[in-house]
């Protein structure tokens, strides 16, 4: 453990798992920044990840650091201020195997430098080619702290939305194809073999493992009868669509009603080109209907031309978009 300090704030580094009271902390200032952004600052798997300890990390925590009469720096306070968080890479055999970077600062305590010198730690204790780092929201900030570290833009993620009712497509699916939801300790392997092979492309999601389902279902929003599966005669899934419910809440922008998100919808490669895609996001879409809730959101790739010319087709536009940095090979 180092630190590194200013005459108002330390920076702590943790090559190590947080302790529960880090964890805590971390929590409560990245609520704070969502409060204030309208856009979560960690990802769902880096907070899996943390909650955990299972993964490989390194932390650089910022703290408000008190003086003495001398004006030097002591121990940090009990306020956490600022957080780096990197996930680093699992498979450290695979040259293409990257670990993923997210950094949040309080909003009280912005552009004071806290987040250039948590970046700046970061380049000189960790490799900054091994990973990929997150920009929620897209923030200027975070495109100049990039820059300057030699990283470029990799990858857009969209935020789109429905609040509409105007009426979908009735769900067409594939002869042989029959809809149930998703039952906990019968499906669990199942339905992370097909989830593996629906995204075999897509690190992030295709990787997901036993123990991470688990976090999911463990997380208060989790409702199986919300999570659909789509099987043919012999009960093999062919795909899903896994809903969420996002409750009302209030950031700097006022208060938001409860919003659904069409989670995550994968089809395996057998079962692909057959429609089966947007017959289950519709099946998934009505559901959250019944809800009564404002709307309904989602995440896209970009670059998914397909996927997006399909939401906007179901009456999707853009609301917002995340941006992922890397160092270029």
């Amino acid at each position: 453990m180092t630190a590194e300090t200013n005459t108002d704030w330390s920076i702590i580094t943790r090559a190590t798992a947080p302790t529960d009271e880090q964890v805590r902390d971390i929590l409560a200032l990245a609520t704070a920044a969502e409060a204030a952004d309208g856009n979560p600052p960690l990802s769902e798997q880096t907070l899996v990840d943390l909650r955990s300890g299972a993964a490989s990390l390194w932390l650089a925590l910022a703290y408000l650091a008190d003086s003495d009469a001398d004006g030097a720096t002591t121990e940090p306070g009990a306020e956490l201020v600022g957080a780096a968080v990197a996930v680093l890479p699992q498979n450290t055999d695979s040259p293409d195997a990257l670990g993923t970077l997210e950094l949040v600062v309080h909003p009280s305590f912005r552009n004071d430098g806290i987040g250039s010198a948590m970046a700046d730690v970061l380049a000189v204790q960790a490799d900054l080619s091994g990973l990929q780092a997150w920009s929620h929201g897209n923030h200027a900030g975070a495109a100049r702290l990039a820059e300057r570290h030699g990283l470029s833009q990799v990858r857009e993620l969209w935020r789109m939305r429905l609040t509409g009712h105007d009426e979908l497509p009735t769900p067409a699916f594939p002869t042989g194809v029959k809809l149930r939801t998703f039952m906990p300790g019968h499906d669990d392997h199942k339905w992370l073999a097909a989830n593996a092979a629906a995204f075999a492309h897509h690190p992030e999601q295709g990787s997901m493992t036993l123990a991470d389902l688990q976090a999911r279902m463990d997380e208060d929003w989790f409702d199986p009868d919300g999570f659909f599966l789509a099987v043919n005669m012999n009960d093999e899934i062919q795909g899903f669509h896994w809903t969420k419910v996002h409750p009302a809440s209030a950031d700097a922008t006022g208060e938001h009603a409860a919003i659904g998100e069409v989670y995550v919808v994968g089809v395996v490669p057998t079962a692909q080109g057959t429609g089966l895609g947007k017959a289950l996001t519709i099946a998934g879409i009505n559901h959250l209907r019944t809800l009564e809730l404002h709307g309904v959101m989602l995440y896209v790739d970009a670059d998914n031309e397909a996927a997006v010319a399909l939401y906007e087709k179901l009456g999707f536009t853009r609301w917002d978009v995340d941006v992922m940095y890397a160092r270029n090979a």
